[in-house]
């Protein structure tokens, strides 16, 4: 596991996105542009920084996500965890660095820039309707019709195939309002959602907080299926059980740097918990050499 004790301050703002296309981008610009992505890997992000004001939120963030993988994204409060998704998801645009994707460089300026490409994010309230039923949820925004009519029995047989393919079958029925689902299926409904928009790479903010046991358990073999699918994953939780559960990679966040990443098998909880806290982990060479299980 690779470390970096350096630190810098992050800084929460509002969550305004930009308009622009998603582009392929000829020569990016940033600290660690002439940084190449690394082979074999989904998304990559060299050098990536993001001030507010005169607070640096994100420094020199060098990140690699595979495919078929789930990457846990730690640190504590204010370690820069929801601007790194945002910039990843659209809604924040980094001020110096690069990002690739499938090894070529590309601007994710907005939400939509982030789709285009694959990026699925499920944030901790789920963006659900409570009012609206499962199969209305899912194609929320992208409804099948003609002429101003729905087509409900194609949307029905698909939203079926995705949610018995990600084997959420608890539910009573498709048309059974979300509000009545409990939080796993809600989880279930809304990963789902952004399988069925042929997402590349789930982001998953907090996918197992006020969740029970069961629930929770239910959450992670989703997760599981996930990753087996082919599918990249990026969780951020800040229980440790649920993400050694599942974690194939672990990346550290400590004010606003990158302090560690790599094989969830080469650290412990307790290393862990020392780079969220301190930004390196004693006994492993102050932050300076890989930390180990």
């Amino acid at each position: 596991m690779t470390t970096d004790s350096t630190a810098a301050d992050e800084s929460q703002v509002g969550e305004g996105a930009r308009s622009a296309t998603a582009e392929r981008a000829p020569s990016p610009s940033g600290p660690d542009s002439g940084s190449e992505p690394t082979p074999g890997q989904l998304l990559c992000l060299r050098g990536v920084a993001k001030h507010f004001g005169p607070v640096v939120a994100l420094d020199d963030i060098n990140l690699d996500v595979p495919s078929g993988k789930v990457t846990a994204l730690l640190g504590d409060n204010g370690a820069g965890k929801s601007t790194l998704i945002k910039i990843i998801s659209g809604i924040h645009e980094s001020d110096a660095g690069a990002v690739y994707w499938d090894g070529k460089a590309v601007h994710i300026r907005t939400p939509h820039d982030a789709t285009e490409l694959g990026i699925a994010t499920v944030y901790q309230d789920l963006a659900l309707c409570d009012n609206l039923d499962i199969v209305a949820n899912m194609f929320l925004g992208e409804e099948v019709g003609r002429f101003g009519i729905l087509k409900e029995s194609p949307m029905e047989r698909r939203a079926r195939e995705t949610l018995a393919g990600l084997s959420v079958t608890s539910v009573r029925s498709i048309r059974q309002p979300v509000g009545s689902l409990s939080g796993g299926q809600r989880q279930g409904v809304a990963v789902a959602r952004a399988v069925m928009a042929d997402a590349r790479l789930v982001i998953m903010d907090e996918p197992t907080a006020a969740l029970g046991v069961t629930q929770t358990e239910v959450v992670i073999e989703l997760i599981r299926r996930l990753a087996a699918s082919g599918i990249a994953v990026i969780v951020i939780s800040h229980n440790l059980n649920d993400v050694f559960a599942v974690a194939d990679r672990i990346a550290i966040l400590y004010l606003g740097r990158l302090v560690a990443q790599g094989s969830a098998t080469e650290v412990d909880r307790q290393a862990a918990l020392e780079f969220m806290r301190i930004g390196f982990a004693a006994g492993h060479g102050g932050g300076a050499a890989a930390a180990t299980s």
